[in-house]
């Protein structure tokens, strides 16, 4: 009868090591799946900033750290890639501030804009910074090949740059992808691809190991 008993308790014993090794392996599963960056809630996140984000304000503003933003009804070109991003998970703010913090001397604060020192009020929110920063994350497309999510910055003209979002919407006419952005009148969906001269095409990866 001893002997049962002690069968039985090694037994449950084993049981239970292996319920908790299936619950943590379905944790870790979960816990990957909700870390997985998703180009579609990406798109779906900055459309949701049309009718919210009605004007373009690029005045300096101080905001809080991390996770900053000026109110959603103003705005500049960058916060709409910004904003959409932070529902996933990902602060640019504080990513490009910290980036930049070990390596000023890579981002052209300097050369551009005369800077001595990182301002977590601002750098994010300038696009040739954050140019920089997706190409130290290893996010630039070579190919012209525009997916629902990219992200896509042009040159207007002179040292005026803008950003936007591939939309997984087609312009009427062609087989051009709409851009979601903030060029001048709030955020907008437009047909405006190819309508400046492109300077960087970048693609988030699909898990957010570099965040």
């Amino acid at each position: 009868m001893k002997n049962t008993k002690k069968y039985s308790s090694f037994s449950a014993a084993i049981l239970l090591l292996v319920v908790l090794l299936a619950c943590s392996t379905a944790l870790t599963g979960l816990a990957s799946a909700a870390s997985a960056f998703s180009p579609q809630r990406f798109v779906e996140d900055a459309r949701a900033q049309i009718g919210k984000t009605l004007f373009y304000d690029s005045s300096y503003t101080r905001i809080p750290y991390p996770g900053g933003d000026v109110p959603i009804v103003r705005g500049v070109c960058t916060d709409v890639v910004i904003r959409a991003l932070r529902h996933q998970g990902i602060d640019l703010q504080r990513l490009v501030h910290e980036d930049m913090q070990k390596n000023f001397r890579l981002y052209p604060s300097a050369s551009r804009w005369g800077l001595k020192k990182t301002d977590a009020n601002i750098d994010h929110r300038r696009v040739p910074n954050l140019q920089r920063y997706f190409e130290r994350q290893g996010y630039v497309v070579t190919d012209k090949t525009y997916l629902p999510g990219d992200i896509v910055t042009w040159n207007l003209h002179a040292q005026v740059t803008h950003i936007g979002i591939v939309s997984d919407r087609m312009a009427l006419l062609g087989k051009r992808p709409l851009i979601i952005h903030n060029i001048g009148y709030g955020a907008r969906e437009e047909d405006i691809l190819y309508e400046f001269t492109i300077t960087g095409h970048y693609r988030i990866a699909a898990t957010k190991k570099h965040f």
